[in-house]
């Protein structure tokens, strides 16, 4: 496989742009990836926006994005409190949101949902992404869901098995909410690693994997 690296050199530090409808969203789709690049970028910035992040999913979010992105590169979160389900209904005010964050940050990196996601809010902020930054490296991301929408994403991020442990870990001790939900499970999030580790011939076996619309090298 062909090996992308991110800006001039393996240390260089980064800006990311990390979107998610939901409060947990991110951390599921792309936490071991941010893990791997708050290590592997040291002074990378991480800026982090959710939703929909009302009453005790408010205090979560804000917990799990200092767990991840870690208290110094953090930027935010930038918490909003649109309704769960509702956003393409509210898309006028969605969008300004995102031309707020237009104004404010220039991302190396961005991730966001997958377009075909079956979530309608998932979907709303894959179609402002690329409305709003059409210059720039956008991954999206992959939630597994009752729906079962997974796909066959075609951008693959090796990860160390500790990783995708810490990963795991972070989710289920930030998001106590989200308990009582059959599949909010380690194994649930380990088991789509390993899959996604298999698809791409990860040395350890484990990887999150992403849909990459467009590409320049």
């Amino acid at each position: 496989m062909i090996h992308l690296n991110l800006g001039g050199g393996a240390a260089e530090a980064l800006q990311i742009l990390c979107l998610g409808a939901h409060s947990d969203d991110i951390e599921i789709g792309c936490g071991g990836t941010i893990l791997r690049l708050a290590e592997e970028h040291p002074g990378s910035v991480f800026h982090w926006v959710v939703f929909s992040a009302i009453g005790v999913r408010e205090t979560e979010a804000k917990c799990a994005a200092a767990m991840f992105a870690g208290q110094t590169g953090l930027r935010g979160p930038l918490l909003k409190t649109f309704r769960d389900g509702f956003m393409p209904f509210v898309g006028a005010e969605v969008k300004d949101v995102f031309e707020e964050l237009k104004q404010s940050v220039s991302p190396d990196l961005v991730f966001t949902h997958n377009r075909k996601d079956a979530h309608q809010d998932h979907r709303l902020l894959a179609e402002l992404t690329w409305n709003t930054f059409r210059d720039h490296l956008i991954l999206e991301y992959e939630i597994p869901k009752y729906d079962g929408d997974l796909g066959q994403p075609g951008f693959f991020v090796p990860l160390q098995a500790d990783v995708c442990q810490k990963k795991t870990r972070y989710i289920i001790d930030a998001f106590q909410s989200q308990h009582s939900k059959r599949w909010f499970r380690e194994d649930t999030f380990l088991s789509l690693m390993r899959l996604r580790g298999m698809e791409c011939n990860a040395p350890s076996g484990y990887a999150e994997a992403f849909y990459c619309r467009k590409m320049a090298l």
